[in-house]
């Protein structure tokens, strides 16, 4: 069966509806409390580093994770008073699945234009895994 629809068609439709941040924006936002950034790259492109303070969730079980019926549902995503802000690896996916977000009734999710490649490009802070466990132990 022939594609009718490709991928780039995909990501253009959902770009089109979706709310769209700027690596600066998200920058400016990330010491907002009311803010979380998500990570929705495989576990595997984590080895090379995340946005500073990013929730993992990866893809493959974001609906899942959101959904409060779903037995996988993660508490970080019950809280109506923050905004989301997914990114991937160039904001192909993160854009894909904002839509699919805003398809099951989030109305308080965006994501990052030019996704992690970007926020690299232009000097974001990052951390790796190992970071982020000294971090949270009260090492750094």
């Amino acid at each position: 069966m022939p594609i009718t629809k490709g991928f780039r068609a995909l990501v253009d439709e959902a770009m089109a509806q979706v709310k769209s941040y700027s690596v600066d924006e998200v920058k400016a936002k990330l010491a907002d409390p009311h803010v979380q950034v998500v990570d929705i790259r495989d576990v595997r492109e984590l080895a090379g580093g995340t946005v500073v303070g990013a929730y993992h969730a990866p893809r493959g079980m974001l609906e899942f994770w959101v959904d409060p019926a779903s037995p996988y549902h993660k508490p970080v995503f019950a809280d109506e008073g923050k905004e989301f802000i997914l990114f991937c690896g160039a904001g192909w996916r993160s854009a894909l699945a904002t839509k699919t977000l805003q398809d099951m009734g989030m109305t308080n999710v965006a994501h990052m234009d030019g996704g992690y490649a970007e926020w690299l490009r232009q000097g974001g802070p990052t951390e790796t895994p190992e970071d982020r466990e000294k971090r949270k132990a009260g090492k750094s």
